[in-house]
């Protein structure tokens, strides 16, 4: 099976937000045990959880790169999203059953908030420092987003690192503001429980997050198809030469998000004998991954083709008829180099010799 060259490049974001998170959390502790402030308690937690989210993340992205066995005969690439979905319970049972937990103990039992600048400090260089890691994640996730909104970036991205830092820092700067006018306002009115509510604030936000991360992650376990973009080019580039007729039907799967396995049911005329059908394949094959380079592995099965058994219920008819018709100019995702998920064409090979996963 063909392998794909690994791009770390969307890892700085997570060692970015590692690297900050680890400080803010030893800071809001010092921070939490001087003032006594259920916010920032709340907000230490926090960060340790994110801290703990991005060393797991490390670990799923090391531990995917394993070559393929016996057992698992396509490799460990599904580990990434392994463990972005276990980021996403660790996000909600430590981050918000634990903020959620202490809020309503604030609430119910209030108490003064001590030396109340110091936690105004702490929050003020915990916004520095998250600013910084959203700020990367951005500028990662711009290299691979296209023209994609981030609404619609983070539901379709086959990268599960990305969306999990980006969601993480939003809602941790969010979370600094929902802290600091928890303790703003238990300080201006001296009551304790404004601190508690904001502590409360911060578990529901978190809970939140891990809802959605949850939601994606569980998406990408299961199993996404390449993007229509993608599913396109691997349709034209099967059709572009005169081996294959058409193609009648295509599933593809993301193995991981740099890997794809394309398995379809292409029409060869019924002429051709059993070593052209096979050199035809062969060549189709190569056209593929020179077109999707993440094409990593591709069954093709010949078959003749006959229109009247044809429904177009079945996802992977529709697959074929999406990228037979138009590109709808305003969605077109502009390719770019090293974007794993719209790759740019490759060059074409220098020796036709390439593997066959046939």
């Amino acid at each position: 099976m063909t392998r794909v060259r690994v791009n770390w490049r969307e890892m700085r974001a997570v060692v970015a937000a590692l690297a900050a998170n680890l400080g803010i959390a030893i800071t809001k502790f010092i921070a939490a045990l001087v003032s006594g402030s259920t916010s920032m308690l709340a907000e230490a937690v926090h960060s340790v959880a994110d801290t703990g989210n991005q060393v797991l993340l490390l670990i799923g992205r090391g531990r995917a790169d394993r070559p393929a066995s016996d057992e698992h005969p396509f490799g460990f690439g599904r580990e990434r999203y392994f463990y972005g979905f276990i980021v996403a319970v660790m996000l909600f049972t430590v981050g918000a059953v634990f903020s959620i937990y202490e809020g309503v103990h604030k609430i119910t039992n209030p108490e003064e908030i001590r030396s109340p600048l110091v936690p105004f400090i702490v929050l003020a260089v915990s916004a520095v420092l998250e600013g910084f890691s959203l700020r990367t994640a951005i500028h990662e996730a711009n290299q691979v987003r296209g023209d994609r909104n981030w609404g619609t970036f983070i539901r379709r991205t086959k990268s599960p690192e990305l969306p999990v830092v980006l969601l993480e820092d939003t809602a941790a700067l969010i979370g600094l503001g929902l802290a600091f006018a928890g303790v703003g306002l238990a300080v201006l009115t001296h009551d304790g429980r404004w601190d508690g509510a904001g502590s409360l604030a911060i578990g529901l936000l978190l809970g939140a997050a891990a809802t959605i991360l949850a939601m994606e992650m569980k998406s990408l376990l299961i199993g996404e198809s390449a993007s229509t973009d993608v599913q396109r080019r691997i349709v034209a580039a099967l059709e572009e030469g005169p081996e294959i007729a058409q193609v009648i039907h295509m599933r593809t799967v993301h193995i991981s998000p740099d890997s794809v396995l394309v398995a379809a049911k292409v029409a060869v005329r019924e002429g051709d004998s059993a070593a052209q059908i096979a050199a035809g394949i062969d060549t189709a094959e190569r056209r593929v991954r020179t077109a999707v380079p993440i094409a990593t592995t591709i069954y093709l099965e010949p078959d003749i083709y006959r229109p009247g058994q044809a429904d177009d219920s079945n996802p992977a008819i529709r697959a074929v008829q999406r990228s037979h018709s138009p590109v709808p100019p305003a969605t077109g995702v502009p390719m770019k180099p090293g974007n794993p998920e719209n790759p740019a064409p490759a060059e074409p090979p220098a020796s036709a010799d390439r593997p066959n996963d046939s």
